[in-house]
């Protein structure tokens, strides 16, 4: 094994895996993660004397993604608030100080189905499988060469940008990840592809002792005989319900990029700045681009929002507690006059008049 984990006997990693092949095709092209991504951000930004709700600001991320950590955001635009939160912190390891409180549980489903895997390599297995479930952006690996095993994290974005401390957020994630399943005292060799910190107290703290820079990949090497510990309490039984659930959120989530889009816009619309552009400024592509893939689906942009608001403004003005000006803000109108105009040309009438006849009626 060479310094830096570049080769193991001469192999090199990073050649020896390969992508897997049930990545649904709209994966790699809305670069969307869940919510709960952020978890721990507001509490690592305020120790470092910063404001989250600035920052959150500043890069376009609605404040609710961080309540609802289903919720979807932009990988590209979470990876520039975790570079401009390290910057204005000076903390070069801005990316593990928010790793060290995470678990498993930040996979959702998918940690649920990893707990009750037999062994090891079958929770790797089921990671590398349903992984874009909760970040579209990375890809897993796992290669063995003779007795050593190579995990290594992919991330595939449309356009180069900087992404240091997602790079170790992710890695410090699956680290932890692995140690709760094998045991508290494994240590892997863990090989990150950038350049090193000035200090590396928080990354051994972190990571352990043996972390090397400038590798060709980003990943862990340890023995192949860690893949096959038994994992204590798995249930089969467990296990298959998790995976029919995983499966079936598999099925609906890479069906359509107009699907995508309107989660977006249902999620980001009272913030009054839903348009076209910051949703493709999200998405990772410009406006022309997200109208040439929209109209492949044979849909607008603006069909979409308007079905969107269609949808809610029933549901609103169905609740008697609400009134116009509320329902009106939640839609992301300036005014209740607008909103008055635009429920009138789409349903022929007025706001007011249209819950009076749905209170009667019902």
């Amino acid at each position: 094994m060479t310094a830096g984990g570049f080769d193991i006997h001469g192999q090199t990693f990073g050649q020896l895996g390969t992508r897997p092949q049930n990545l649904p095709p709209t994966a790699s092209t809305t670069e969307l993660i869940r919510a709960a991504s952020l978890t721990a951000f507001p509490e690592t930004a305020r120790s470092f004397g910063l404001k989250p709700e600035s920052l959150l600001s500043e890069v376009g991320i609605d404040r609710r993604a961080l309540d609802d950590p289903e919720m979807r955001i932009s990988a590209p635009v979470f990876g520039r608030l975790l570079e401009l939160a390290a910057r204005q912190s000076k903390a070069e390891a801005f990316g593990l100080h928010m790793a060290e409180t995470r678990s498993i549980v930040i996979l959702g489903p998918i940690g649920l189905l990893l707990r009750e895997e037999p062994t090891v390599r079958h929770a790797l297995r089921s990671l590398a499988k349903y992984l874009f479930l909760h970040n579209e952006v990375l890809a897993l690996h796992l290669d063995e060469v003779e007795d050593q095993a190579v995990v290594s994290l992919e991330i595939h974005l449309a356009r180069q940008m900087p992404f240091r401390q997602g790079v170790e957020l992710s890695i410090a994630v699956l680290y932890r990840i692995l140690q709760s399943l094998i045991g508290p005292t494994w240590q892997p060799i863990v090989c990150l592809s950038h350049e090193p910190p000035a200090r590396r107290d928080v990354h051994h703290r972190v990571l352990g002792l043996r972390v090397d820079f400038r590798c060709n990949y980003n990943g862990m090497i340890f023995p192949a005989r860690d893949l096959d510990r038994p994992l204590p309490g798995a249930s089969p039984i467990f296990a298959e319900h998790a995976r029919r659930y995983l499966e079936s959120m598999a099925n609906r989530t890479g069906a359509t990029l107009e699907a995508k889009v309107r989660e977006l816009v249902r999620a980001q619309l009272s913030s009054g700045r839903c348009t076209v552009d910051r949703l493709a400024h999200q998405i990772g592509c410009d406006r022309r681009t997200l109208h040439r893939r929209l109209a492949l689906e044979q849909v607008t942009f603006d069909a979409i929002l308007h079905s969107v608001r269609g949808e809610l403004a029933v549901r609103l003005l169905q609740n008697r507690r609400a009134n116009l000006a509320s329902t009106a803000d939640m839609l992301g109108f300036s005014s209740t006059s607008a909103f008055s105009r635009w429920f009138l040309d789409r349903f022929g009438t007025r706001p007011s008049e249209w819950r009076k006849q749905s209170l009667h009626s019902g």
